[in-house]
């Protein structure tokens, strides 16, 4: 978000989503602005509820430097909020880092760069872009365009490949490797019109029959992947021209393979 949109926010239009472009001097900003207001006390709680989607919120009961050193050693920031003459508050907040796939939610997900998803994919990933459950990937796609393709090591890289182009066009990239094999994730930020279209459907709750025809949201599950299931296990052995896939459609001829395995003379 730009620095004049960060302005623009109060903490009446803060909301669950656009939090998320805040840090935590802004957070304090908007809390010293609202100090005239005379709803301030009777709407904190509010507040506080939209600000810990995006932030670790403590409220500090006993107001000694040593207690408040004690946060500040943890990475929090604290200020002072006064609600009227006669009350106040002292709050640490800091920003939550997006660490793990099951960090990624759908008002976050729009506010990191392809990167930083690159990033969060590499630290959980293990068996490729299958193991993410579905309401994770669902997640991921309605900000990013994805797409993967699993290839022999050697043409991967082929010059004027799929690989090359994608890198050209923006995408970020991470690689897999599958014994000789590599699965390659790609993925670029949704322009702003996609993004809006793909979370348009994230609605408030309905009451009783009103377009009770509408699917409901995925719920996002607690793990990712399950290592233990034997099904989900990469085989080297079973890689062959039957499970070679891809995402993306490429020139057949560049595709092809022996029936029983990539033949000498193919040139890679």
């Amino acid at each position: 978000m730009k620095e004049t949109g960060k302005k623009s926010l109060t903490l009446k239009t803060l909301s669950k989503s656009n939090v998320w472009d805040l840090q935590e001097n802004d957070i304090f900003r908007m809390l010293e602005a609202a100090e005239k207001d005379a709803d301030l006390k009777d709407n904190i709680n509010h507040y506080a509820v939209i600000i810990r989607s995006a932030f670790d919120l403590e409220e500090i009961k006993i107001d000694k430097p040593e207690v408040i050193q004690k946060y500040e050693n943890r990475d929090f920031k604290v200020t002072q909020i006064r609600l009227d003459e006669n009350n106040k508050l002292i709050w640490a907040i800091k920003k939550k880092l997006i660490m793990r796939v099951t960090d990624l939610t759908y008002e976050n997900i729009r506010h990191i760069s392809a990167a930083k998803l690159i990033e969060v994919l590499e630290r959980n990933f293990g068996g490729g872009w299958d193991s993410l459950s579905q309401s994770i990937q669902d997640i991921i796609q309605s900000g990013f365009d994805i797409s993967t393709t699993t290839l022999p090591k050697d043409r991967l890289h082929k010059p004027g490949g799929m690989y090359e182009k994608k890198v050209a066009d923006g995408f970020e990239v991470l690689e897999i490797e599958k014994g000789s094999w590599i699965e390659a994730i790609f993925a670029k930020l949704k322009p702003t019109a996609e993004k809006l279209h793909a979370t348009s459907d994230i609605q408030e709750p309905k009451e009783p029959g009103e377009n009770d025809d509408d699917e409901d949201l995925p719920e996002i599950e607690d793990s990712y992947s399950n290592t233990d299931d034997d099904d989900d296990m990469f085989d080297e052995d079973k890689l062959t021209e039957e499970s070679y896939r891809t995402t993306i459609e490429e020139d057949p001829d560049e595709l092809s393979l022996a029936a029983e395995g990539v033949t000498d003379d193919e040139d890679f």
